[in-house]
């Protein structure tokens, strides 16, 4: 650089020397190259090493996995529903399957069951009418001859005793007979009643000298039970109410005998009404 001073010659600035030479391969202080638009910006200068590029620089971080438990609630409650279900389907396909039975195997099928149509085939023929006291081998009778009134049966709970001889023509028209000992607890003796009372072709009374507390007759058929809360009792009656009638499901049960008291009224046999034909 010049200095010009007017009206004088040019003078070049004196220059002083410290003494000291560069370094070698070093250039002066004011020689450095300009750094290069960019660099130093962080990620975009070559002297940053990129991760996982090989250089010094800090390696990428893994994330953690966490490993959370699993969750039994909703599968315990799954797996619950679906035996449920199951369970359920079960018990309707077998009761449908029970449904389709012949009755007849159905009463077979009930435990305890005694069946006299097997047992005694003159027995339960059937349309023998006798006047009086008829004396059955059987107690309570099942069927036999019987007397040409029958007792009413559209679901009479009867407060004492009735005659055999008119119950067992009831069982004809295809009742089921409850009997039950006069000493049953007196809870005992509702259920049953809940069981009988209103409800076509059932009736229900006390019976003196019973081997068990409960006896149930249809024609040709008894069980005999321990106590009402025997759920045979209903399969036993869902069986044979109707079912086990030798003159047809329209056999009449109303316009019966209503006393009780176990001697046979024959004074009635003669104002029983006709029977329907089937």
């Amino acid at each position: 650089m010049s200095i010009s001073t007017p009206g004088g010659p040019e003078r070049r600035p004196t220059v002083v020397s410290t003494g000291k030479k560069p370094a070698a391969g070093r250039p002066a202080a004011g020689d450095k190259p300009a750094a290069k638009a960019g660099a130093g910006k962080a990620g975009g200068g070559k002297g940053t090493p990129r991760p996982g590029a090989g250089g010094k620089g800090r390696k990428p971080v893994t994330p953690v996995k966490v490993s959370q438990g699993r969750s039994w609630g909703p599968i315990a409650l799954f797996v619950a529903v679906g035996v449920l279900a199951v369970g359920i389907i079960g018990i309707g396909a077998w009761a449908v399957y029970q449904g389709a039975q012949p009755w007849q195997k159905r009463a077979d099928a009930i435990n305890g069951m005694v069946d006299f149509r097997k047992k005694d085939k003159d027995l339960v023929k059937g349309g023998n009418h006798q006047p009086g006291a008829i004396k059955y081998d059987v107690s309570p009778p099942v069927a036999g001859p019987h007397n040409q009134a029958w007792q009413n049966c559209m679901g009479d709970v009867y407060d004492a005793p009735i005659a055999n001889e008119h119950a067992v023509h009831s069982l004809e028209h295809g009742t089921v007979w409850i009997t039950y000992r006069p000493d049953l607890p007196a809870d005992q003796v509702e259920k049953l009643k809940s069981k009988v009372q209103g409800k076509e072709k059932l009736m229900l009374s006390p019976y003196e000298g019973l081997d068990k507390p409960i006896s149930l007759q249809a024609w040709g058929f008894q069980l005999k039970v321990d106590n009402a809360d025997d759920s045979r009792i209903d399969d036993f009656i869902k069986t044979l109410r109707v079912n086990a009638s030798i003159e047809g499901p329209n056999a009449l049960c109303d316009q019966g005998v209503t006393a009780t008291g176990t001697t046979p009224r024959d004074n009635l046999q003669n104002n029983m009404p006709e029977q329907p034909t089937q």
